[in-house]
């Protein structure tokens, strides 16, 4: 029996972009400070655009997907960046408090970009000093998207933010907690929001 889910979505005004707006349900960024907000690129992900398969999770049983980060690329952080942290959020997982993907940590201030499979700790990609903490599948890695079928595309945040210092949290502290003490470090933010959906 094919399960029935609630749509992710609420009303929105006409022709309001739902790839941009951070008003609408469940943005993370709603109880957020308000920051700058600094350039992303990546090769690999496109605001508002499906997500490839390749970050897809093949851990949490997508067929062909392989739990590959994406390279990721920023410039423009504020004055003051004394590290850098990335996360991956799935605000739409059917969990009342999203999905945390990704989370890491303490990178070196003089740090600007991220190869492709960063976020497989096999992959020996990290910059040193670098700390990837665990996620909310319980494992300190990426781990690509695996919405529920039938459940729309669920929206990933990728977001590398700025700090005023390192964190220095023990690697199995939760993602919440990060969350928590990220919101009084960070001093800019930057992102892509791309979706993934299994129909």
């Amino acid at each position: 029996m094919k399960l029935q889910f609630a749509s992710v979505k609420e009303p929105q005004k006409e022709e309001e972009d739902m790839s941009t707006s951070t008003d609408y349900l469940n943005s993370p960024f709603a109880r957020m400070n308000e920051v700058p907000r600094f350039d992303l690129t990546s090769p690999d992900i496109t605001e508002g655009q499906p997500l490839a398969v390749a970050q897809a999770s093949g851990i949490m049983g997508i067929d062909g997907g392989q739990d590959r980060s994406p390279a990721l690329s920023w410039s423009g952080a504020p004055e003051g960046t004394q590290a850098y942290a990335v996360t991956c959020f799935d605000p739409d997982a059917p969990t009342g408090s999203g999905f945390w993907h990704w989370v890491l940590t303490d990178i070196p201030a003089d740090v600007t970009s991220l190869e492709a499979n960063a976020g497989d700790p096999d992959a020996g990609l990290l910059p040193e000093g670098a700390v990837m903490m665990r996620n909310d599948a319980g494992s300190a890695r990426f781990v690509g998207a695996a919405p529920p079928e039938g459940h729309g595309p669920h929206r990933y945040y990728f977001i590398v933010h700025a700090l005023s210092k390192p964190l220095g949290l023990e690697p199995d502290a939760s993602p919440a907690f990060v969350g928590f003490n990220m919101f009084f470090a960070s001093i800019g933010r930057a992102w892509i929001q791309a979706t993934y959906e299994v129909k």
